[in-house]
């Protein structure tokens, strides 16, 4: 008998395999939220959905990563986006999409804006992690230390261009390999 997971990570019950990003096969779970930019409270809005969703599925272990990832997500596109011209309206609030889906061996995390330029992703390490505690924060790079967090985070990063402008950050958490990570 295997040890319980020891971050409490529930295993959702076996689902069939997505058959195509628009259809959440039967027993998955799907929750949006669209936020604007302008709004005071869009980051903290962004945080308490994910945080009640993945309370609501079990995966209360997650939420303080997710929270942190939606937080440097969203306020990404608070501080840096500026809309396509196709998507852009005078006076309009720039839009925000947060996403979430889970199957049973997955967790997506979907945040979506009007801009199509692609952030630059980290990949690999800034600096060593035996000199990193050395060095200060002054030699450190000035951008992008937030995705580079993101990245040490999830399990998969990647962006992806919107039909007609814009674009999604889509991270992924795979979750019977942190499961199994935990037992052993």
């Amino acid at each position: 008998m295997n040890a319980p997971h020891s971050r409490g990570l529930a295993r959702p019950s076996p689902t069939p395999a997505p058959r195509g990003q628009e259809q959440i096969p039967v027993g998955g779970h799907f929750r949006a939220l669209t936020i604007f930019a302008e709004s005071p409270d869009c980051v903290r809005g962004s945080r308490a959905m994910v945080s009640a969703c993945l309370r609501d599925w079990g995966l209360t272990p997650l939420v303080d990563d997710v929270r942190l990832i939606v937080s440097e997500l969203v306020g990404n596109v608070v501080h840096h986006v500026v809309p396509d011209e196709c998507l852009s309206r005078p006076g309009a609030a720039r839009r925000i999409d947060v996403v979430l889906r889970m199957w049973s061996q997955w967790l997506f995390l979907g945040v979506a804006d009007e801009d199509s330029t692609l952030p630059d992703l980290p990949v690999g390490e800034f600096v060593s992690p035996e000199l990193a505690g050395e060095l200060s924060a002054a030699v450190l790079p000035d951008s992008g230390r937030g995705l580079f967090i993101v990245h040490r985070l999830v399990d998969f990063v990647w962006c992806e261009p919107g039909e007609v402008g814009g674009k999604t950050v889509w991270c992924r958490f795979d979750l019977e390999e942190r499961a199994t990570d935990d037992v052993t």
